[in-house]
């Protein structure tokens, strides 16, 4: 048979078999159903804002309020796509049964109460959260990749623009936990990506560092600690204040903990 093929022909096919397998490799993949695309470009990130009165001091916070969001940068990132919405209790279940995972501790006999099916879940690692996305062929958010995912191009202190409004958010312990997740739809990051603020926090991929030229010093930097955003249904700890739900807050977490107010929401890049 292979008489029957010229030098040229056989380099030729060999050419097109090569671009079909690069093709499949890497050009049909697509994102999974329920994300939305984020387009690469430039973005803002952090923000310059100082507690000059020294707020968060007088609500007991040890960390002054902003420092470590500073300084406020433009970067940029190509294009990927994020979940519209947290995980849920239902969505983590398939996870649990075919993975064979311990199930969050809040699943009494280890199986969620059915009113909390579309809720987010919670009370998982930053490993099961890290597993989850890995088993779903995504990938955990960056702290950048989620920042703008939450406030767009141009900066906005909250998804829906510069003005808290708490009929956009569950938080400040309104609604006294978490709700579904997509409940919140006037609440909508730019790209349509919900929830990105309140309702509960999410896992990022990071550890807890200092921004490039941040000028606070901070014993908790280093890999420590990983990196929650988003805010939660009842504020940080005790203090219910609008200022935890802003899109560049960073409050951290110990990896292996698992909290009443942290899940997560994965990201998918080609």
């Amino acid at each position: 048979m292979q008489g029957n093929w010229s030098r040229e022909g056989m380099i030729k096919a060999g050419k097109a078999a090569l671009a079909f397998s690069l093709l499949m490799l890497f050009g049909c993949s697509s994102p999974p159903p329920g994300m939305v695309h984020v387009p690469g470009g430039e973005f803002i990130m952090g923000s310059n804002l100082v507690d000059t009165e020294a707020k968060a001091l007088q609500y007991g916070s040890r960390k002054p309020w902003y420092a470590n969001e500073r300084p406020e940068r433009k970067l940029t990132l190509g294009d990927f796509y994020i979940d519209r919405t947290e995980v849920t209790n239902r969505e983590y279940s398939e996870f649990v049964d075919a993975m064979k995972r311990r199930a969050p501790l809040n699943w009494p006999g280890g199986e969620y109460p059915a009113n909390i099916a579309e809720h987010p879940v919670v009370r998982i690692s930053w490993a099961d959260a890290l597993d989850y996305c890995k088993w779903r062929k995504k990938r955990l958010p960056t702290e950048a990749e989620w920042e703008k995912a939450a406030r767009g191009a141009d900066g906005r202190d909250f998804p829906w623009g510069n003005v808290f409004d708490e009929k956009k958010v569950n938080t400040l312990g309104i609604y006294g936990g978490a709700t579904p997740v997509g409940t919140f739809k006037d609440g909508a990051s730019p790209y349509g990506a919900l929830d990105m603020a309140g309702n509960v926090q999410e896992w990022t991929e990071d550890w807890y560092k200092p921004y490039p030229g941040n000028d606070y010093k901070d014993d908790d930097y280093g890999e420590k600690f990983k990196v929650a955003r988003g805010g939660g249904w009842g504020g940080v700890g005790h203090y219910n204040l609008q200022v935890y739900v802003r899109s560049a807050y960073r409050n951290i977490a110990p990896p292996e903990g698992a909290f009443d107010d942290v899940g997560l929401r994965c990201v998918w890049s080609k």
